[in-house]
């Protein structure tokens, strides 16, 4: 009977994949990929042969084609190798389910026919953030949010922690067939966050680097400028805290303690 297992292989290259994630892709009847560059595709082909890249899916040049026909597109040929007794493997950039909604759905969908179908981590883009900005969330926290979501719906972030903004360079884009934001987005953004952030604030544009020899893109500007930022689509946007955090009196009493006792 087919199984399903979808994979990390982490942000670098060889070097953020598991053992157990290497060891599925090695013994797998067919792994399907969704690799950022030709190197990382090149690497899984040495552990298996029987690689199928997903992305001939998208859109060729010139062709509209909106994201979710493409993500069906490739749920219905993981499902169907499944269906036909393989052993798959999914192997995804990064985190199998962080931002890939493929693996999610392929993995509803065969435990839903009664197949065994399961994730298994992967090194995302924010592990490397906190690593290479030098950051433990742990100390202010942290929120996160896909940057379009954030835009078309009522989410209020707290100017005392850490805000990360996903997919930033796609901000506003909202017909899935487009690869790209641009300048007025931005803008439109900028006010929006100024409801909580000052114009004057540094915000930093972050991307990891996908091989060992090249060094993180950590660009810091004011958020004034944002609108001027050259993104790509991998582009991250960090908005370190503007505020102090304040202490919650009335839980404090309810405990018996005062900010004093709080090191």
């Amino acid at each position: 009977m087919g199984s399903l297992v979808c994979v990390g292989t982490g942000l670098q290259l060889a070097g953020h994949i598991s053992v157990r994630s290497k060891s599925y892709i090695e013994n797998a009847d067919v792994v399907f990929s969704l690799m950022p560059e030709s190197f990382s595709q090149s690497w899984l082909e040495r552990l298996n042969p029987n690689v199928v890249s997903l992305q001939p899916y998208y859109a060729k040049e010139g062709e509209i084609k909106s994201r979710r026909d493409t993500y069906a597109q490739m749920v219905q040929a993981i499902c169907q190798a499944v269906r036909d007794g393989k052993k798959v493997v999914c192997a995804l950039y990064g985190h199998p389910g962080v931002f890939a909604c493929v693996s999610h759905l392929s993995i509803k969908q065969l435990r839903k026919e009664g197949y065994e179908a399961h994730m298994e981590p992967g090194i995302s883009a924010e592990d490397c953030l906190w690593a290479d900005l030098g950051i433990d969330p742990g100390t202010y926290g942290h929120q996160g949010f896909e940057a379009t979501q954030f835009m078309f719906y009522q989410h209020t972030p707290d100017p005392a922690v850490h805000l990360v903004l996903w997919q930033i360079g796609l901000a506003g884009e909202h017909t899935l067939t487009e690869f790209h934001t641009n300048s007025d987005r931005l803008q439109i953004l900028v006010e929006q966050l100024n409801e909580w952030y000052p114009l004057d604030h540094e915000i930093v544009i972050y991307e990891s680097p996908n091989l060992p020899t090249f060094q993180p893109r950590i660009d810091r500007l004011k958020l004034k400028d944002l609108p001027y930022a050259e993104l790509t689509c991998i582009s991250t946007l960090l908005i370190p805290p503007s505020k102090k955090m304040a202490f919650n009196t009335k839980v404090l009493n309810k405990l018996g303690i005062t900010p004093s006792d709080i090191g």
